[in-house]
C-alpha cells in the first residue's frame, strides 16, 4: 500500500500527470440497455479536465472499449468515442476488451513506464468497472492515482439476490474501496483543476 500520508494531504499534479479517458463511448447513451445512471454532469466535469489537460500541454491517453456485441460493439455506432473526446488527438490510445485499461493495446503500463510517469488521473464510464479496475491496478502497479469521481458515471445494477443497486450508490462504494483500501486518491473535478492551474 502507498504511503497513508499521500491520500490525507492536498492535491498536487505532476507536470506530466497522464490524463486517462476511459470508454466514454456513444454506446453508452443507450439506456434501453444500461439503465439509469448518475451525475448528469459528468460529461462537463471531463471536458473540463480535457480543457486543463489541453491548457498545461500534459499528457492524454484515450481508451476504448470493444467489446463482442451490444452496444460498445467494434464495427457499431456506439463503438464511437463521444465528440468531444474523438476530436482530441491523444498521446496514446488504447483499445482494451476487458475491465482494466492496463490490458489493452499498446501497453500503457510500457508507455507510462518509457515516459516515466509516476502519476495518473482517472475520468470515464463505468465509475465501478472500467474506471475503478484501472484505478485499483494503477495503485497496485506504483502510480500516483487520482479519481476525480465527480468526472465518471454509473448506472443502477442487480446483484445476485435480486435488489438492484441505484448509480450513486455504487459510485459511493467505488469512492469508499479506492480511498480506505488506499488505490487511489478520490477528489472532486474541482481540486483537480485547481492543482493543475498550480
Amino acid at each position: 500500500m502507498t504511503n497513508t500520508d499521500a491520500f490525507d494531504a492536498p492535491l498536487t499534479l505532476d507536470p506530466d500527470a497522464v490524463l486517462l479517458l476511459i470508454d466514454i463511448q456513444q454506446g453508452f447513451e443507450d439506456t434501453g440497455y444500461w439503465g439509469p445512471r448518475n451525475n448528469p454532469q459528468a460529461e462537463r466535469r471531463m471536458a473540463e479536465l480535457i480543457d486543463a489537460w489541453q491548457a498545461t500541454g500534459r499528457p492524454v491517453v484515450t481508451v476504448q472499449h470493444a467489446s463482442k456485441a451490444g452496444p460498445l460493439a467494434e464495427g457499431t455506432p456506439g463503438f464511437a468515442l463521444k465528440d468531444f473526446v474523438a476530436a482530441l488527438t491523444p498521446d496514446l490510445h488504447v483499445t482494451k476488451t476487458v475491465n482494466s485499461a492496463f490490458y489493452g493495446t499498446p501497453d500503457l503500463h510500457a508507455w507510462l513506464q518509457e515516459r516515466g510517469a509516476r502519476q495518473v488521473v482517472i475520468a470515464g464510464v463505468i465509475t465501478n468497472v472500467c474506471c475503478e479496475t484501472t484505478a485499483r491496478m494503477a495503485g497496485n502497479l506504483g502510480y500516483d492515482t487520482v479519481f476525480p469521481i465527480d468526472a465518471t458515471h454509473s448506472f443502477d445494477a442487480t446483484g445476485p439476490d435480486g435488489v438492484t443497486v441505484p448509480a450513486a450508490d455504487l459510485a459511493r462504494a467505488t469512492a469508499t474501496n479506492l480511498h480506505a483500501n488506499r488505490f487511489a486518491k478520490v477528489v472532486t473535478t474541482e481540486q483537480v483543476l485547481t492543482a493543475a492551474k498550480g
